[in-house]
């Protein structure tokens, strides 16, 4: 009997996801018919009691609402600068058309974005005309969020740096991300969350505009080589901006590279003297150390 009533609860908690679930129809309601071939308003007759103000449908109908108005609003709050480059109405039709084919399958909002710029390359419709702004911003706006949600390692011991020579591999810490862009959307990133948090807007218009303002100056600029790390410090998220020496010795260790066959890559047509080669590196190395940069390395990662 238990072995029963479990397997019909287990029915109805599943046509109740599938139901709240289910993308709302243009107007924000809940669609009579699924892409499934169910019928909402069976399915809602089968798995809730109507009221003496609502009927059954009408009562789901509040759930599908609330769970996709959650899922919008955490979306607009992890990609501000990319909704400032489209504006309202495109980032909205943007975001309504990923979430409805990148549906969440994860237990954390926090990872509604982790697909959006793998989609946003077979779909640059989405983001003209100024898609590489776009995808620079979509780029960014994820690296800030795995920065600051990713874990962090004890510190390298300096002890650990006499087990290593060139054939070590470094590791990183999990929240550095490094990016190659070609915007600096760092600095209009954090003028729209300064706006965004600005206490003294005289308007929601009047910050609007300003947004609008900030983005035009940076879409009017040639595109450039722009190396930037991100990465994470006391809970609180930073970009650094790094040459492209820094930029390609840090992606090369990331991949798992040894520390001569990183710094070959890094230093692989630079403009850099031998001298200056040098300099460069105890320099970069030891910036990276402050930083907090390099967690303690495991015996089989230093071989």
């Amino acid at each position: 009997m238990n072995e029963r009533r479990g397997s019909e609860l287990l029915d109805i908690q599943r046509k109740m996801a599938a139901a709240v679930m289910h993308p709302l129809t243009s107007g924000d309601n809940m669609t009579r018919r699924r892409r499934d071939g169910a019928v909402n308003r069976d399915e809602a007759d089968a798995i809730i009691k109507p009221n003496d103000r609502l009927t059954s449908f009408e009562r789901l109908e509040i759930y599908n609402r609330m769970y996709w108005f959650r899922l919008y609003s955490c979306f607009e709050e992890d990609f501000p600068g990319l909704k400032a480059i489209l504006g309202s109405a495109k980032f909205e039709k943007l975001m309504r058309e990923y979430l409805t084919e990148r549906p969440s399958k994860s237990f954390t909002l926090r990872n509604l974005g982790s697909r959006l710029v793998e989609w946003l390359e077979k779909h640059p419709e989405f983001v003209e005309p100024r898609r590489e702004l776009a995808m620079d911003m979509a780029r960014l706006e994820w690296a800030h969020i795995e920065a600051f949600d990713s874990g962090a390692e004890e510190l390298l011991d300096p002890d650990d740096l006499m087990e290593i020579d060139d054939d070590s591999r470094l590791r990183l810490q999990p929240y550095l991300r490094v990016l190659e862009l070609r915007y600096p959307v760092d600095d209009l990133l954090i003028e729209i969350q300064s706006e965004n948090g600005s206490s003294d807007s005289a308007s929601n218009n009047a910050s609007a505009e300003r947004k609008t303002k900030h983005v035009r100056r940076v879409a009017m600029l040639e595109p450039e080589e722009i190396y930037l790390a991100v990465h994470r410090q006391e809970n609180s998220v930073y970009y650094k901006r790094l040459e492209r020496e820094d930029f390609r010795l840090l992606r090369a260790l990331l991949n798992g590279d040894t520390i001569s066959k990183a710094i070959d890559t890094a230093l692989d047509g630079s403009a850099l003297t031998e001298e200056e080669r040098g300099v460069f590196l105890q320099q970069a190395f030891a910036s990276w150390v402050r930083l907090g940069w390099f967690p303690r390395q495991t015996s089989n990662e230093q071989q």
